[in-house]
């Protein structure tokens, strides 16, 4: 491996700081496997575990988005492919594209996440603006990376409100004898966003879920010179304006 890569244990409690959590809280969360250097997964479509550093090997398991990896060693595949050595679990290893990790001692890698982040459908770019901001607290791209997680759960505000006004039907909500908008607080489609971090205020009246905005605050606190203060100011104003109605 190259003489870049941080000391194991180093680079274990760093991306606990990084991902804003104490050892024992993230140990609750997810185990981070022992040894080698810790990278996260990023890009889910390539998270292939493999046997062997080839595109077409057998596969031991196909690894989700967020999970921890530990790097062992590296090979490059037949066709040119970098391939890291990862250990999963104490059980669990193989090979997996390098492509599909992220890692905040890997230069570039926030870069590269931006890019992903962008070519994302609206929960995919949720999803990975959540790793992007877990992993990466110091970096320039970061006020970018909020206002695309803020406009992303706000685009997911609008979608869920229609679905749920498709699927709770009202003929059937006296029936169950709870309030109504605790039908809409409860749907089942706010619960993948509710653990990316997303929280959502519910408008009775209009029966409408909105963005909580929290990503557009931390903007106009910690970056409030950059270029996308201005844009969160809006979005924050037209917030106000709603919860007004």
């Amino acid at each position: 491996m190259s003489s870049r890569f941080l000391n194991p244990r180093i680079a274990i409690f760093a991306l606990l700081i990084l991902c804003g959590t104490s050892p024992n809280a993230s140990a609750q969360k997810q185990r981070i496997p022992p040894g080698g250097h810790v990278a996260v997964v990023a890009d889910e479509r390539l998270a292939a575990l493999r046997s062997v550093p080839e595109p077409s090997a057998r596969l031991l398991r196909r690894l989700s988005r967020g999970r921890f990896v530990s790097i062992r060693g590296s090979s490059r595949s037949r066709d040119g492919l970098v391939f890291y050595h990862v250990v999963v679990t104490r059980r669990t290893s193989g090979w997996l594209q390098s492509e599909a990790v992220i890692a905040s001692w890997r230069p570039g890698d926030d870069e590269r996440l931006l890019r992903l982040i962008d070519g994302a459908d609206e929960f995919d770019r949720v999803a990975r603006a959540r790793v992007f901001l877990d992993a990466f607290p110091r970096s320039s791209l970061r006020p970018q990376v909020l206002l695309i997680y803020g406009d992303a759960a706000a685009e997911a505000a609008a979608k869920l409100s229609r679905e749920a006004e498709r699927r709770l039907d009202r003929r059937e909500l006296p029936a169950g004898g709870a309030p109504e908008f605790s039908y809409y607080l409860n749907y089942s489609g706010l619960d993948r966003y509710n653990r990316q971090g997303v929280t959502f205020t519910f408008d009775r009246a209009a029966k409408k879920f909105h963005y909580q905005g929290a990503a557009w605050r931390e903007i106009m606190q910690r970056y409030p010179n950059s270029p996308e203060a201005a844009e969160a100011r809006k979005r924050l104003e037209a917030l106000a304006n709603v919860k007004m109605r």
